[in-house]
C-alpha cells in the first residue's frame, strides 16, 4: 500500500471514531449518573441540604437549620458528611493510658470564654458541666529560649501584689492598661454579633468595615498596639506569649484582631468531659443524618439545574444547597474550576501536641539553667524576643501542667502522676521529654494543622460561592476560634435559607428579630439574648 493510501485509510479510521454516534439516546446506553440525576430531579422528594464537615462549623450549621425548621416549619432534610470517625473536628479528647475511668485531656481546641455566647449557651442548654482554669494558670513563666523574662505568681495576697509590682517594674503602668482598653473595646464591638441587629454578610471585607475593624486586620498586632502608644517590650513579650500559645504566631506576624482575641481570656472554661460534646449535641438535636468515615470526593453542578451533586466514598446524591464547613484546600474536594479559583490557598500552622504523664510536679530546673531548688512555674509560655536579640528559639511554644491523675492503672498505691500538655513547632523526642521531666509514664503525640496563618489582610474568600453553595470557613482568615465558626455558620445558614426558602433562622426579615418568635423569656435588649438561640 502506498503512503498516500495508508494516510487515507488512517484518516477514515480516525474520523470513524468521531462519527460513530447515535443521533438519539438509547435508554440502555445511559450512564449510571444520568439515571441518578433524572430520577432524583423528577421524583417529588423533600429538599435536602448537604453539610461537609462535622466540626464546630458543620455541627452548628445543622443545629441552626433545625431551629428554622422548628420555628417556621421549613421542610428540609440535612445530611452531614465527615471523613473522620468522630464529631468535633479540631476539638477532640484522649484518655491517659487509654483508660476511660480517668479524666480526659483535650487534644485540640481547649477553652472558650465568657464572650463566646454560643458555646456558653450550648453548655447550659445541653446540661454540660464546665470547669475553669483559674488554678491551672496560677503560676506562669515567660521563657525566651535562654532565660525567664518574668515569672507571674498568683494565689496568695502577697504573691498577687508581688506579681503586680514585677509587671509594673518591667513594663510600666501604661502598656497593660492601654492593652486592656483595646481588648475591652474589641469585645464590646464583637458582642454586637449576638444581638438582634447583627448584620448578615456574604462579603467579609464589608463586615470588617461595618465593625470598624479595618485597622485591626490591616496591621500586625505589634504595629497596631504601637500605634496606640503601647510599649513594644510589652507587646513582644507578654502579648506575644498569648499569640504563640493560642495561634503559634508572633506579634509581628499575626494580624491585630486575632492578637486581641488571644488576650480575651476572661472566664476561660471547658466542658469537663470534652468540648466535642457541644458539637455532638448540636448534631443530635438537629435531626440531621450524619455520615462519619465518609469522604466527599467532588461537588459538581447538575446540568441545566440550580442543584448540586455530591460524590462520596459511599455514593452520590443531589442537593438543593451545599454548606462547605471545612478548610477547602485540606479537603481535596473537586469543585468546578470557576469556584475553586475564588478560594485562595490558606496556609496553616503545623503544630505538634504532646500529652504526657509524669511523677514530676514541674519541669527540671536544670533544663532552664537553674539550681535544683528553684521552683519552676507550672505554665511556661514563650516569646521570640530572644531570637530577635541574637539568642536561640525556644524548643516549645508552651508547657502546661494540668493537675493530677488520681489513679495510675495497675498501681493504685503509688503516688499520683501529673498531666502535661506541650505545644511545639517540631516533634519532641523521648530523650527530650526525659531531660525536661525525668521519668515519663504515658505519652501521646498528635500533629495538627491547628490554626490558619493570619497575616494582615484585606482579602477574604467569598461566603457565597454560587447559588446554593456556601463556604463557612471563609471566616477563618478573619477570626479563627470554635466560637466564631458557630457565628459564621449561623450567618451562612441564614443566607442560604433566605435564598432557598424565603425565611431564615429568625423568620423572613433580612435583619433583626421576627416578632413573637423564638424564646420569649429573653428580651432582645437583654444581656442573655443570643441571636439564633433567641429571636
Amino acid at each position: 500500500m502506498s503512503l498516500l493510501a495508508k494516510l487515507v485509510v488512517y484518516s477514515l479510521l480516525a474520523s470513524s471514531v468521531v462519527c460513530l454516534q447515535f443521533p438519539f439516546k438509547l435508554p440502555f446506553f445511559k450512564q449510571k449518573e444520568e439515571l441518578l440525576i433524572e430520577n432524583q430531579l423528577t421524583a417529588p422528594v423533600t429538599p435536602r441540604i448537604a453539610i461537609v464537615g462535622a466540626g464546630a462549623a458543620g455541627s452548628s450549621a445543622a443545629f441552626w437549620i433545625s431551629k428554622a425548621k422548628e420555628r417556621f416549619g421549613i421542610d428540609v432534610e440535612i445530611d452531614v458528611y465527615e471523613r473522620a470517625s468522630y464529631v468535633g473536628g479540631r476539638s477532640t479528647i484522649v484518655y491517659p493510658y487509654n483508660d476511660t475511668t480517668l479524666a480526659p485531656m483535650e487534644l485540640g481546641a481547649s477553652i472558650f470564654v465568657d464572650a463566646n455566647k454560643n458555646l456558653m449557651r450550648a453548655a447550659k442548654e445541653f446540661n454540660l458541666t464546665l470547669k475553669d482554669f483559674i488554678d491551672e494558670f496560677a503560676d506562669t513563666g515567660l521563657w525566651d529560649g535562654q532565660k525567664f523574662n518574668i515569672v507571674l505568681n498568683e494565689g496568695t495576697y502577697s504573691k498577687s501584689w508581688w506579681t503586680t509590682l514585677k509587671v509594673l517594674w518591667r513594663y510600666g503602668y501604661s502598656a497593660p492598661m492601654k492593652t486592656q482598653s483595646v481588648v475591652k473595646n474589641m469585645i464590646a464591638d464583637y458582642i454586637s454579633l449576638y444581638t438582634a441587629a447583627s448584620p448578615r454578610w456574604d462579603d467579609i471585607a464589608g463586615l470588617v468595615e461595618r465593625m470598624n475593624w479595618t485597622d485591626f486586620v490591616n496591621s500586625t498586632t505589634l504595629e497596631y498596639l504601637s500605634s496606640k502608644g503601647i510599649a513594644e517590650k510589652w507587646s513582644r513579650e507578654m502579648v506575644e506569649a498569648a499569640t504563640r500559645v493560642n495561634y503559634g504566631q508572633d506579634v509581628d506576624k499575626i494580624h491585630a484582631l486575632e492578637g486581641a482575641c488571644s488576650l480575651a481570656a476572661t472566664g476561660a472554661s471547658a466542658v469537663r468531659d470534652g468540648n466535642f460534646l457541644i458539637f455532638e449535641n448540636f448534631l443530635n438535636r438537629s435531626g440531621a443524618n450524619v455520615y462519619l468515615n465518609t469522604e466527599v470526593r467532588d461537588i459538581l453542578r447538575v446540568p441545566a439545574s440550580s442543584r448540586w451533586i455530591i460524590h462520596t466514598t459511599s455514593g452520590s446524591r443531589i442537593y438543593n444547597a451545599i454548606i462547605l464547613a471545612a478548610p477547602f484546600h485540606q479537603t481535596n474536594i473537586t469543585v468546578p474550576s470557576d469556584l475553586s479559583e475564588l478560594i485562595p490557598p490558606q496556609p496553616y500552622v503545623r503544630l505538634h501536641v504532646t500529652l504526657l504523664t509524669t511523677k514530676s510536679e514541674s519541669t527540671n530546673p536544670a533544663y532552664f539553667g537553674l539550681s535544683p531548688d528553684e521552683k519552676i512555674p507550672k505554665v511556661i509560655l514563650t516569646t521570640h524576643e530572644g531570637v530577635r536579640n541574637g539568642g536561640v528559639e525556644p524548643e516549645f511554644n508552651s508547657i502546661s501542667v494540668h493537675g493530677q491523675i488520681q489513679k495510675v492503672p495497675g498501681s493504685a498505691d503509688e503516688d499520683p502522676e501529673w498531666k502535661v500538655k506541650i505545644f511545639s513547632k517540631e516533634r519532641v523526642s523521648d530523650e527530650w521529654l526525659e531531660k525536661v521531666f525525668g521519668k515519663v509514664g504515658w505519652v501521646y503525640r498528635k500533629e495538627w494543622d491547628a490554626y490558619p496563618v493570619l497575616p494582615p489582610t484585606t482579602k477574604f474568600p467569598p461566603v457565597r460561592l454560587d447559588q446554593g453553595f456556601y463556604y463557612v470557613n471563609a471566616f477563618e482568615p478573619f477570626i479563627s476560634t470554635m466560637e466564631t465558626e458557630t457565628i459564621a455558620s449561623r450567618n451562612v445558614v441564614d443566607l442560604l435559607l433566605h435564598e432557598e426558602f424565603g425565611s431564615g433562622i429568625c423568620g423572613s426579615q433580612l435583619s433583626g428579630p421576627e416578632t413573637g418568635e423564638g424564646d420569649a423569656s429573653r428580651d432582645e435588649g437583654s444581656e442573655d439574648f443570643v441571636l439564633g438561640w433567641d429571636c
